[in-house]
């Protein structure tokens, strides 16, 4: 496979910056043609049915899971692990996985409820949150290289690093005695036309990671490396700059949903997000972005944690023992990874009988 090979949603041929309007296999109508047809054959769309489905499905057994209140607690619960998901994808893209996102996450907001205690302003305490996570993303980058260990082995480690950090901080207890009558708390965990902010900001954050991973060089670079590292760096890319990149944008994206979490929770857990960064690659590969690289779907990693979100949620409604519940939550991943993996196969026999 090279780097011009045509794949699915996000690949790097079929999005390359400034690529040609017209050529073989173009529909008759341009851009706009070519779109109508793509878009029901896009990776995302069997998530975003299956989320659907799953939905409607419950409701029906419980109509109170289909109030708008339980809609967007759901939402809610996924802005985490969605925008860890956002990132993620852009690493498995180029065949990379960073195991320590969920202890950056925590790491970031234990810090900014310590730097509250003191008395730092909570906005100012936000911003060097995030600046913290992306501190910690290019700590992983350089490791891996300087080092030259596989980035999920450095990131293994600086799991542990990150979390260990996190319960020394905080003496391993909660961080309480937030000013939650600050704007920080009232806007970022309050609500903007009876949505919460948190769920706005995935939504940006998901268009602009979208735009930046299909329609910029930045993207093409990523999608490039992950579909063959070889003739990337051949072509003159360079995937140590790359990764490094691709990693700190991960821990900025740690920074910006643990500020998220402060705000919404008004308190700090060492041991919260433990597990996301689990979570965060199963909602990636789930919403279409497989492990062998070069293509990758941020709006599908989104749904993805959305899917998630909604099988735990559901789980408390069919009064599943919490022991059983990740048993339950691992079987539906499986289940929704397996059915992705055969609608692909059969959409891809589908494409090569019509010559796509």
């Amino acid at each position: 496979m090279s780097v011009n090979d045509v794949g699915t949603e996000g690949t790097a041929a079929a999005d390359a910056p400034n690529a040609p309007e017209g050529g073989p296999g173009r529909s008759p109508y341009g851009r706009a043609g070519d779109l109508a047809r793509r878009v029901p054959a896009m990776e995302s769309m069997s998530v975003l049915v299956a989320t659907v489905a799953l939905v409607v499905v419950i409701g029906v057994i419980h109509p109170d899971f289909l109030s708008a209140g339980q809609l967007l607690d759901m939402l809610q619960a996924s802005v985490y692990v969605g925008l860890l998901a956002g990132g993620m994808a852009f690493l498995i893209s180029m065949r990379e996985i960073d195991l320590s996102v969920g202890s950056m996450f925590g790491l970031s907001l234990i810090s900014m409820g310590l730097l509250i205690n003191q008395g730092f302003s909570p906005w100012l305490a936000g911003l060097l949150g995030v600046l913290l996570g992306g501190v910690l993303g290019l700590i992983n980058a350089l490791v891996v290289q300087f080092i030259g260990i596989p980035t999920i082995v450095a990131t293994l480690a600086t799991l542990s690093v990150y979390r260990g950090l996190a319960l020394a901080l905080s003496e391993g207890q909660q961080v309480t005695g937030m000013p939650v009558d600050d704007s920080f708390f009232t806007i970022l965990g309050g609500k903007v036309l009876g949505v919460q902010t948190s769920i706005w900001v995935l939504v940006a954050v998901t268009v602009l990671l979208t735009v930046v991973l299909r329609f910029t060089s930045f993207g093409y670079r990523v999608r490039a490396i992950g579909s063959n590292p070889d003739a990337a760096t051949f072509s003159g890319i360079s995937a140590n700059r790359v990764r490094m990149q691709v990693l700190v944008l991960m821990g900025l994206l740690a920074g910006v949903a643990a500020a998220l979490g402060l705000a919404f929770f008004t308190s700090g857990d060492p041991n919260i997000g433990t597990g996301f960064e689990l979570q965060a690659i199963a909602a990636a590969v789930i919403g279409g972005t497989p492990l062998r690289g070069g293509t990758a779907t941020v709006v599908g990693a989104v749904f993805g944690g959305i899917l998630l979100a909604v099988v735990g949620s559901g789980l408390q409604y069919f009064n599943i023992p919490v022991n059983w519940s990740s048993f339950a939550t691992g079987a539906v991943i499986l289940l929704a990874v397996s059915l992705d993996s055969l609608l692909r196969r059969r959409r891809r026999r589908k494409d090569a009988e019509l010559g796509l």
